[in-house]
């Protein structure tokens, strides 16, 4: 059976982070001004608007704390209907400390689910080519 839920695209300023992801690891842009790492990437930083940008990987062993979420009963989208009750949880990461990364906490019980749990980032292959970051109770 194919994918049925979207895909999210690749584009000029996320690609590395994508092309990462592919390969189940995390790369994250950081502003070479300022020092700060920027999530959702960008054309420039958000903090101090400086353009010179680089990418940091941080490998495969990702874990974060849940820092918000919202539990979904319905489906937003064709695709999820499947998925209900579905986790969406805004993860902040151990390192580097600070940054924040919105995703699915998957193959948990929902009751579980609590602000400051620990996480695991897990990668989901959806199709060949391409795979999306989540996170597992620890």
């Amino acid at each position: 059976m194919s994918y049925q839920k979207p895909i999210p695209l690749k584009t000029l300023d996320n690609s590395p982070y994508w092309d990462a992801a592919d390969q189940h690891e995390l790369r994250l842009q950081k502003c070479m001004s300022c020092g700060e790492y920027a999530h959702p990437p960008g054309p420039s930083c958000a903090k101090c608007g400086g353009t010179e940008l680089s990418w940091e990987t941080f490998g495969s062993d990702v874990k974060g704390t849940i820092y918000s979420y919202v539990i979904s009963y319905r489906p937003f989208l064709p695709g999820f209907q499947d998925d209900l009750p579905l986790v969406i949880a805004q993860v902040e990461l151990e390192n580097p400390s600070g940054v924040k990364i919105l995703g699915n906490v998957i193959e948990s019980n929902h009751e579980e689910i609590k602000i400051g749990k620990p996480v695991q980032m897990v990668w989901v292959d959806i199709t060949e080519d391409r795979a999306l970051p989540q996170w597992k109770l620890l």
